[in-house]
């Protein structure tokens, strides 16, 4: 069993971080929220005072932070960087969803230093986090890759190499433009059987049994009342929240134009994600979208 500190400990991090507790590892976790931090610490978590103190004597570093320049903060630039306070053979897995040049700016500047750094960007959602079922996309060498698989396999039950160092960050960008799509679909599709007096329930299940089934439709229904545990059942309470998305479609944008791959979908679903958010339903779900619709 490993020392691990952990940072970052929000609708994601919590769950992860339990889940290496659960596993038998000794779990040091730091987050601003002293709620986010006490909902671990219940589950055999121990509290630090500050990410410095989280990562003394750490084995292995997690990291689960909103953005880029979050990452840059932490590990690099801040007035104390934990690359200045970490163990000499430490290995650093960040699960932050950033820029791909992000993350290979910073691994880069962990490797100059003798620190390994891998990024390591999930989806799932908040049920996969809690199951233990999420699938981890690894930027990284082969060797850091053997040695992350074990810790990753506590949270998740897919584990993908990508490829070298930033690798991961773009795999997930591919994923998430296409989920953003995919749910924006699903709701035009379910809001115009409703309109025209289908059952949302009885047409979920028709495509879902027919060629429009999707990841929406199986785990992740979002008009409210058709499947229990899922945000749209709980006020688009929880999950991945319409403000995050956004973000993350930026992100693809962004490797869009540098590579000149065309994305007129993703660029829609961009938009529709940004009325959305602009209409003030940032802090709501994702799958919320559907109001969009029915507005």
């Amino acid at each position: 069993m490993a020392t691990i500190g952990f940072i970052g400990l929000g609708n994601m991090g919590g769950p992860m971080a339990i889940n290496l507790v659960n596993a038998g590892h000794t779990v040091q976790v730091f987050d601003l929220s002293t709620d986010a931090v006490s909902k671990v610490v219940n589950e055999g978590g121990i509290a630090t005072a500050t990410a410095v103190e989280a990562v003394a004597e750490a084995d292995v570093v997690i990291s689960m932070l909103p953005a880029g320049k979050h990452v840059l903060a932490l590990y690099v630039e801040g007035d104390s960087p934990l690359f200045d306070h970490v163990k000499d053979d430490v290995l650093i897995i960040d699960s932050s969803t950033i820029e791909a040049s992000t993350a290979t700016q910073v691994a880069a500047q962990a490797q100059s230093r003798g620190i390994g750094f891998i990024d390591a960007p999930v989806s799932g959602g908040v049920g996969g986090a809690k199951a233990g079922t999420l699938a981890f996309m690894v930027g990284a060498s082969e060797e850091q890759f053997a040695k992350a698989k074990p810790f990753l396999a506590c949270m998740g039950k897919n584990i993908f190499h990508a490829g070298s160092h930033g690798a991961g960050q773009i795999a997930k960008a591919c994923n998430n433009m296409l989920l953003s799509v995919l749910m924006a679909g699903t709701c035009e599709a379910l809001n115009m059987g409703v309109k025209n007096g289908l059952d949302p329930a009885v047409l979920s299940e028709i495509m879902k049994q027919s060629s429009g089934n999707n990841w929406a439709l199986q785990v992740y229904n979002p008009y409210p009342g058709v499947m229990e545990g899922v945000p749209s059942s709980n006020g688009y309470q929880g999950g991945f929240q319409v403000d995050l998305m956004f973000k993350d479609l930026g992100l693809a944008m962004e490797l869009s134009q540098s590579s000149a791959s065309p994305t007129p979908m993703g660029s829609q679903a961009r938009a529709l994600f940004n009325m959305h958010k602009v209409n003030g339903h940032g802090g709501l779900d994702f799958s919320s979208v559907l109001k969009l619709y029915q507005g």
